[in-house]
């Protein structure tokens, strides 16, 4: 008799554990996870963004399952600062990184990281690709200038563009990364780096669904960022020689500041392209655009297959724009539309499907405390974003009147800052040279791609005043140290750069 109650007691005992995992798992797998995937150097010439010569149907088909932000910026137009203020939350002036080599560790040691702030959650936190800055494609394979804290797992894709680099049409040759450069491609999407990024990335939404685990799933392509790489078939679904050559931009300069001109011609090499050449790139630009948007697709497919969708965020963007001839400009580290702007657009459980936020500014550096907010996950309280939780999940209006981004330039040895706020009408840069500031205004109501400086327009003088008040109370909210942050130190110095990994010198089907 007393065996028998010691076997009734086992098993009770059996299966109250088996209904505390379970319980512990249906608890789990109520946390909504996050796939944030970030472009390289993309730009919004997308389809759902207005222009229907761009083949992007998987980034469309995203917009249509969630919001669409149109008027989204970035806080620094470069790589590395954008990349670090994104996953800080805070403003380049508190970063202290304005430069590609910097670890964010050398400036704010003591930060939390949206990854770092998941993991304190116990989700996974995983890498796949470049989520902090690369020298693209110099570094691929390496882990570049990552920041380990943020992972619990990472993977460097490294693919057959890296390898054929040899092959590459370029502009100046041992500067793949900083000159135009492009190559239509042999072989299939999964031989090419951020094609075996997807495949990894599907492979982590494989396991989280049978495991039952949560995560924070960072998928970071490298395209399209030069050189522009992929596969013959995605060039095919462009003729070269419709394509659009803008104006070279040279009377637009007398109409700016020594800085801001600068800044549009950095790249010798670049200025003054003929018209072929120009076709070609742009060709390659947006073939690479469509690839990226293919590989998006394939991870966003498995995400619906695994069921993952029902209880997943996902976020899409860029780290900045791009110019593409654009006032004689190619490439970005400008304080124009074309350079700060970038696609946004969020999806999942709880947000309206469809709905587009037109002209209310946004900043990637709201991108933390947003997802904190879905994933009711209490925000470090140094980080400067506002939430837009309310917007997308109720469709209010941003609290947010302008979004604001910085760069600089050097000009006769002297560093040049510039600072621009962009609001739902207007964009009013500044550039300060030695003791000189510099201004440009325009009016996005009917010159959307900022060709028209109205700084000196008399009609325009009550705007251009409001304009500078909200621009330099944006500037000192910038640079105040935030609230709990810890160390901040100035004037780091580059590091070494990682160990790169060289181009073979033949092709690997010889």
């Amino acid at each position: 008799m007393a065996d028998n109650k010691k076997i009734i007691l086992c098993a009770l005992l059996c299966i109250l554990n088996i209904l505390q995992i379970n319980a512990i798992n249906d608890i789990s797998s109520e946390k909504l996870n996050v796939l944030f995937i970030i472009a390289d150097d993309l730009n919004c010439d997308i389809g759902v963004y207005g222009n229907k010569d761009v083949y992007t149907p998987n980034i469309d088909r995203l917009a249509s399952e969630g919001v669409l932000f149109e008027n989204a910026h970035v806080q620094y137009p470069l790589c590395g600062p954008s990349r670090i203020s994104l996953m800080t939350g805070l403003y380049p002036d508190q970063t202290k990184s304005k430069d590609l080599r910097l670890f964010l560790r050398q400036t704010i040691p003591d930060v939390i990281t949206i990854g770092q702030r998941f993991i304190m959650e116990r989700y996974n936190s995983v890498r796949v690709g470049k989520i902090y800055h690369y020298h693209n494609p110099r570094d691929i394979g390496t882990s570049g200038h990552d920041d380990h804290f943020s992972w619990d797992q990472t993977i460097n894709p490294y693919g057959r563009d890296k390898i054929e680099e040899y092959k590459l049409n370029k502009l100046k040759e041992n500067f793949d990364g900083a000159t135009l450069s492009w190559l239509e491609a042999e072989g299939l999407d999964s031989e090419q780096t951020d094609g075996i990024g997807a495949d990894e990335t599907i492979k982590f939404l494989e396991r989280f669904s049978k495991n039952k685990e949560n995560f924070f799933l960072a998928f970071g392509l490298y395209r399209p960022h030069i050189p522009f790489v992929a596969p013959k078939k995605y060039f095919e679904l462009y003729d070269k020689e419709k394509m659009f050559v803008p104006s070279n931009g040279d009377e637009f300069l007398e109409t700016i500041s020594p800085p801001a001109a600068k800044s549009l011609r950095a790249r010798k090499e670049q200025i003054n392209l003929n018209d072929s050449t120009i076709k070609s790139v742009k060709e390659a630009y947006y073939a690479t655009t469509s690839f990226v948007d293919a590989q998006i697709g394939k991870v966003l497919d498995k995400l619906k297959e695994t069921g993952l969708d029902k209880n997943t965020i996902v976020v899409f963007t860029s780290d900045h724009g791009y110019h593409l001839g654009e006032k004689g400009h190619w490439q970005k580290q400008t304080l124009y539309d074309r350079a700060t702007r970038v696609p946004l657009i969020i999806s999942g459980p709880g947000i309206i499907k469809g709905l587009k936020i037109k002209d209310s500014p946004v900043e990637l550096v709201d991108l933390y405390k947003t997802l904190m907010d879905m994933a009711n996950i209490s925000t470090p309280g140094f980080v400067q974003g506002i939430s837009l939780k309310g917007v997308l999940t109720k469709n209010i209006e941003p609290t947010r009147k302008s979004a604001f981004s910085e760069s600089n330039v050097y000009l006769d040895g002297k560093k040049a800052q510039g600072y621009s706020i962009k609001t739902s009408r207007y964009r009013l840069i500044r550039w300060t040279h030695i003791d000189n500031n510099y201004y440009e205004l325009y009016d996005h109501n009917y010159d959307k791609e900022e060709n028209t400086n109205l700084v000196n327009n008399p009609s325009y003088n009550k705007v251009k005043d409001s304009l500078k008040i909200i621009l330099n109370n944006r500037i000192m909210n910038a640079r105040k140290k935030p609230i709990g942050l810890g160390r901040q130190f100035e004037n780091a110095k580059p590091t070494f750069e990682p160990i790169r990994i060289q181009s073979a010198k033949k092709s690997i089907s010889d």
